[in-house]
């Protein structure tokens, strides 16, 4: 059996306490910084064909706050706070992106329990694929493999990514915490997150750094066009509180105000999800992402969204209108949904409820009405609020009278195939969530969808659709992030970071 090799190391960083987030995030980003280097240059050296006799690890960041009281803090909360005394601790990547997160939620453990939170390295390797803020093209890096520099494996060298330990037990309540280590403080450790990052930027052809805290899912390619020409025009005529419109391929267009002017260069492939991204300060913009049609595409993109810890998705798309009194062009406000989606029936059972979010639904009824005009009893010829169906079959009205008669038993009003999973998987990840869809046929009763049918409905109905989803968001953004993280996504032992 062979020795196993000497491990080579950045020196130790001594764990430090810290009362002060904005101190405490900037030691995250110098641990952090610091060992992806050493990562970097270890790896570049050994791509060059210098020998390395040792194995090479660094490790990610962590913070931790350990609590002896079980003390009831202000029941209002819905984050903010460890559940109960212990030692509650969590492993970080990109604080660079994660800074104003990182900074509200360590300033709230502090101010709340009134201890000092410990930064230090984690026992978690950084794997050399996330040392890189982009995917390492490892084929293109080793065009010279077969050369007697690379007689050992990269896995024998750096640590890679383990996928098994990359999962989402820690959301999904299935977490089994090992006697004498820490709880979790977060949902997601930093290489899961890691992860993602690099997801998204393959699905959605822009860098996660920007993504905007209120995110728009979408389904149709009608609804980017007209967010992308709205943007660009707010842009032109220097809207005050906009820094820019970022595009796949992450071309950034900038506000007159600070000069304007577009830099990037679009890819030559469109991306399977594209996003669309209005930059606000503090990430207070607004995201939209077109994710295509089904439910597989509705839960990879927020599986992987959902690390950025956005403050509020939407659906906003069409619909199949289930009601014959329903009109093409009404809009449909879920209040419950039926989930025959099937994506997430093993990490969300179906007998979990996913409830409607009283935020969410206020500010959109109340964005409808704004935009329309309409109010009252009026409101309701244009909206009808109810259960909407999400299925994965898109033939699902040919498909014999079982499902037409569970959609009656359901009293489901709409159907489509994402909503349910965006919410969802919203609850699943704590995310508050919402659904305005607008009705696009009546399949069962007689009005089909066809092509000229359509684009006159598309032109008369997107861009209003999109505008109630923006001033909806609009309004979520004047409330206070406590009110909005809803205590109803809570579970019984929560996490602190939101």
């Amino acid at each position: 059996m062979s020795p196993t090799p000497p491990i080579e190391t950045p020196p130790p960083i001594t764990t430090e306490a810290f009362v002060d987030a904005g101190a405490a995030v900037a030691r995250l980003e110098e641990i952090y910084e610091r060992n992806t280097g050493f990562l970097r240059s270890r790896f570049e050296a050994y791509v060059n064909g210098v020998p390395c006799t040792t194995r090479v690890r660094a490790h990610y960041p962590f913070v931790r706050i350990t609590t002896s009281s079980h003390a009831r803090l202000d029941s209002r909360l819905a984050y903010g706070f460890v559940a109960g005394p212990g030692v509650h601790e969590t492993s970080i990547t990109r604080p660079d992106i994660f800074r104003t997160y990182l900074t509200e939620q360590i300033g709230l453990l502090i101010k709340n329990h009134g201890v000092a939170v410990e930064i230090g390295e984690s026992n978690e390797p950084i794997p050399i694929h996330f040392a890189y803020r982009r995917d390492i093209n490892i084929e293109a890096a080793l065009t010279i493999a077969d050369s007697s520099a690379f007689t050992r494996s990269l896995r024998d060298v750096f640590d890679t990514p383990d996928l098994a330990a990359m999962d989402d037990a820690i959301a999904d309540g299935t977490f089994e915490l090992t006697p004498g280590t820490p709880e979790p403080l977060a949902l997601f450790r930093a290489a899961r997150v890691d992860y993602s990052l690099r997801r998204l930027y393959h699905y959605t052809g822009t860098d996660p750094e920007h993504f905007q805290n209120f995110v728009i899912f979408t389904n149709y390619q009608f609804y980017v066009d007209v967010f992308a020409q709205s943007s660009l025009q707010r842009l032109a005529s220097g809207e005050e509180d906009l820094e820019a419109f970022v595009a796949p391929g992450n071309v950034i267009t900038r506000n007159a105000l600070a000069g304007g002017g577009v830099s990037g260069t679009a890819s030559d492939r469109v991306p399977q999800m594209p996003a669309f991204h209005l930059v606000e300060p503090g990430y207070r913009g607004i995201t939209l992402i077109n994710i295509g049609i089904g439910p597989s595409n509705a839960r990879n993109i927020t599986d992987h969204v959902a690390v950025l810890r956005p403050h509020a998705w939407l659906m906003i798309g069409h619909c199949a209108g289930l009601r014959n009194t329903q009109r093409l062009g009404d809009y449909v406000l879920a209040h419950g949904y039926v989930r025959e989606d099937h994506v997430l029936d093993h990490e969300l059972p179906l007998w979990v409820p996913i409830p409607a979010l009283a935020e969410m639904q206020v500010a959109l009824e109340e964005a409808v009405g704004e935009v329309t005009g309409l109010t009252g009893f009026e409101l309701k010829r244009l909206m009808r609020t109810g259960t909407v169906a999400s299925v994965d079959n898109r033939n699902w009205e040919i498909s014999g009278p079982q499902v037409i008669r569970r959609m009656s038993q359901s009293r489901s009003i709409a159907l489509d195939m994402e909503s349910a999973t965006i919410a969802a998987n919203g609850y699943r990840f704590r995310v508050p969530y919402g659904t305005l869809l607008c009705v696009s046929d009546k399949p069962l009763h007689g009005e089909i969808k066809l092509a000229g049918m359509a684009s006159e409905f598309y032109r008369q109905r997107v861009g209003q659709h999109l505008q109630i989803g923006l001033k909806a968001l609009e309004r979520l953004k004047q409330q206070e992030s406590e009110r909005l993280h809803s205590r109803k996504l809570r579970s019984f032992a929560e996490v602190a970071f939101q």
